[in-house]
Order: structure tokens, then sequence, then C-alpha cells
């Protein structure tokens, strides 16, 4: 009987080890995500009410990698040019790259005036998730800021009595899930005539979590560490003899 539990036993352990192999190995393991998108807007308009728009030629890791629209227009707010995205995963490391461009934007809303180009970036790696903002031809009354702002530049457009814009230039929001978001530039309003939220390009990525396969690499090395440390006891198990 003794010997019939311990080989019972031994079998279990082995069953127990190979499970642990399996599990060693990240094979369905999720990788990073990102996704961009050119612009997303939520006003409340005199006269008009709730405008919402966007958002506009959106992208994704999962598909569509790619977006472009040719123009778009939030009549008394904006208008732009080319709106490009993308985002793109190496599925062989996992990184992950996104990136969003919104060209010729007039911004109409009370007369604030235009950039020529707005792009957000994002980068995913083993050694974290990093974010930019690149500005182009920037004609804003009252705004002076750089080609390549420092992450969450604010500027205030006090424009009298109670009106005021905030824009936030290169933003960025490390979120719970350890993503980053970047929104290059960020228009918040507090007009008479219009409140809410205008987001221009917007890259979000990470983090980066690329798969290990068992085949090869660290997850090979793993199982076989964990059967060569299990096949010895369980060798020893089998090999004893009842004292009765």
């Amino acid at each position: 009987m003794h010997n019939r539990m311990a080989r019972r036993a031994g079998l279990l352990g082995l069953a127990v080890a190979a499970a642990l192999i399996a599990g060693a190995a990240p094979a369905a393991a999720a990788p990073g995500d990102g996704s961009a998108f050119a612009l997303d807007a939520e006003l409340t308009l005199a006269g008009t009410g709730v405008v919402r728009v966007g958002p506009i030629s959106p992208s994704h890791t999962d598909g569509p990698r790619q977006a472009s629209v040719a123009t778009a227009e939030i009549p008394g707010v904006l208008t732009t040019g080319l709106l490009t995205s993308a985002a793109e995963l190496d599925d062989e490391t996992g990184v992950v790259h996104a990136e969003a461009a919104t060209a010729d934007v007039e911004l109409l809303l009370a007369r604030l005036g235009s950039i020529g180009l707005v792009q957000a970036f994002c980068d995913a790696t083993q050694s974290g998730v990093r974010g930019s903002t690149v500005l182009a031809d920037v004609r804003l009354a009252g705004v002076e800021v750089a080609a390549e702002p420092g992450p969450n530049t604010v500027v205030e457009v006090d424009l009298g009595l109670t009106d005021l814009v905030t824009i936030i230039f290169n933003e960025q929001i490390r979120n719970k899930d350890g993503s980053l978001t970047v929104n290059a530039v960020h228009v918040k309003a507090d007009l008479l005539v219009a409140t809410g939220d205008i987001v221009i390009s917007q890259a979000r990525c990470g983090p980066a979590a690329p798969p290990i396969p068992l085949a090869s690499g660290a997850g090979l090395w793993l199982g076989l560490g964990v059967a060569a440390a299990a096949v010895p006891f369980w060798i020893a198990v089998l090999r004893k003899r009842p004292t009765d």
C-alpha cells in the first residue's frame, strides 16, 4: 500500500511540475496596447446646446492601425486640414508606438488663432512609457509656446469679463493601468458663448508586455528549472520502502 501511495504521490508531483511549467509560459499574455485620434471635442454652445464631435480619425493596435480624414469642422469653433493617426504593435517585442497629427488648425472660438501642425507621440518599451508633443507655426493670440513644449505646459488666455481659455500643451496623464495619454493640445473653454473641452491630437500607449514563448528564451529556462528541481525529490519518494 505504501508503494502504491508513493507512486500516486509521484504521479501527482509530476503533474504539478508540468502545470507549473505550463503556467510559466505567458504565451497568452496580452501585450501592451496603443491608440490615437486627431480630434475630440465636447462643448456647450450658447443657443445650440451640447455639441459632441469625435474622436475623429481613430486608430488602435487591434485595428485599424492607421486612419486619416481630409478635414474637420465645428462651426464657429474650429476648422482643420488633414487629420491622421497610427498605432503600431511589434508582435515579437511588445513595443507600442502611437501618434496623431492635425494640420492647419484654425481656432475660431474667441478668435484664438492658428497652429500649422499639432502632433502627439508615445512609445512603450520594456524600459517604460514616454510621450512628446511637436508643434509648428503657432500663432495664438497672447500665447508663446515652444515647438516641443515640456509636459503639462499651461497657458491661460484672459479674454476679459468672465471669459477665460486655458490651453494645456503636451498634456501627459499617467493612467492607473500603467499607460500614458498624451494630449498635444487641450483647450478648456469657459466663455459666455461656449464651455467645454477640445483635444487636438492624442496618443495613448502601453505599458509594453511582450510574450515569452515556452519553446525559447526565458520561458524555456524557467520551465526546465522547475522540472529539474522537482524530479530528484519525486525519484526519492518512489524509491522509498516501507519500514514495517
